[in-house]
């Protein structure tokens, strides 16, 4: 399995983050079983999370909301 590092990989904000700039997550598509995952202030560091694991923490922010969120209902 390729893994994500912040120099190769193509990352975009996150449709989860914050539009002002101040709290963006970003994603790196691309890497089968795997999501890379990053602060935009910390580029330089990322967690890889499994597939099955970032859908789930998706689907649970959609239902339930995040920090302020409020759920997609």
């Amino acid at each position: 399995m390729r893994r994500p590092s912040a120099g190769s990989s193509v990352w975009r904000a996150s449709s989860y983050s914050n539009a002002n700039g101040g709290q963006c997550l970003e994603v790196a598509d691309g890497f089968p079983g795997v999501v890379p995952v990053r602060d935009s202030k910390c580029p330089e560091r990322s967690l890889n999370v499994s597939s099955p694991a970032w859908a789930a923490f998706i689907t649970s922010i959609a239902r339930h909301g995040w920090m302020g969120m409020k759920p997609s209902r």
